[in-house]
């Protein structure tokens, strides 16, 4: 996946461009490199070794699609938004991976939905900036069209809201006042520093 997003960035250096790059790890099934695995032998169990390579692993192509953004002149100038779909899952055995977070992948609690969420855009952004309101996966097509200049589809409710002048300091109110999930019948809301989360199966409200 790092070497094909390397050679969108080489063959679009001289125009605007997007890449989305959705590696499968850090996942199952658990699998790392030799190299990798050997080179953190300071971690106590074999599966913890294991989980660590594999962040090594994405680290290194993250470090990589940095360095070909660079290499082309592209690096003040380019957007990047590095984040993922979910918490850990609980079935790996590696108890204490989204501490000091409650949940896992699957749930709605903050282990489930609290996720890295970072920016970087040196010709537009401040850099070391803290963001401490919530904010959803959906405001990433709103904020990338904005900085792209390109409009929104008129033929459809955009539920996202544009960061970018949260980010930057233009706008000091939240982004969101409310935001919602739900997965079938496994509902939550964030609202006011509140969150509510009602579920049938088991039939709880939290």
């Amino acid at each position: 996946y790092t070497d094909e997003a390397i050679k969108v960035i080489e063959a679009n250096r001289n125009q605007p461009f997007f890449l989305y790059l959705a590696h499968w790890g850090v996942h199952t099934p658990l699998q790392a490199l030799k190299s990798d695995y050997e080179s953190l032998a300071a971690l106590p169990t074999h599966r913890e070794r294991v989980y660590g390579a594999m962040l090594l692993a994405m680290d290194r192509s993250v470090g990589r699609v940095m360095a070909a953004l660079k290499a082309q002149g592209l690096e003040q100038n380019t957007l990047v938004v590095f984040t993922s779909d979910n918490g850990a899952p609980n079935y790996i055995a590696l108890p204490n991976l989204n501490k000091p977070y409650r949940g896992w992948k699957l749930t709605l609690f903050e282990g489930g939905v609290r996720v890295p969420y970072i920016a970087r855009w040196p010709a537009k952004l401040p850099a070391g900036g803290h963001f401490p309101n919530p904010v959803s996966s959906m405001d990433l097509l709103p904020t990338i069209a904005a900085a792209a200049g390109a409009e929104l589809p008129k033929d459809r409710v955009i539920d996202g809201t544009n960061l970018l002048p949260h980010l930057t300091g233009e706008q000091t109110s939240p982004p969101h006042d409310v935001l919602f999930w739900r997965d079938g019948s496994y509902q939550m809301v964030i609202a006011k520093g509140w969150k509510l989360q009602q579920a049938e199966r088991p039939n709880k409200t939290w």
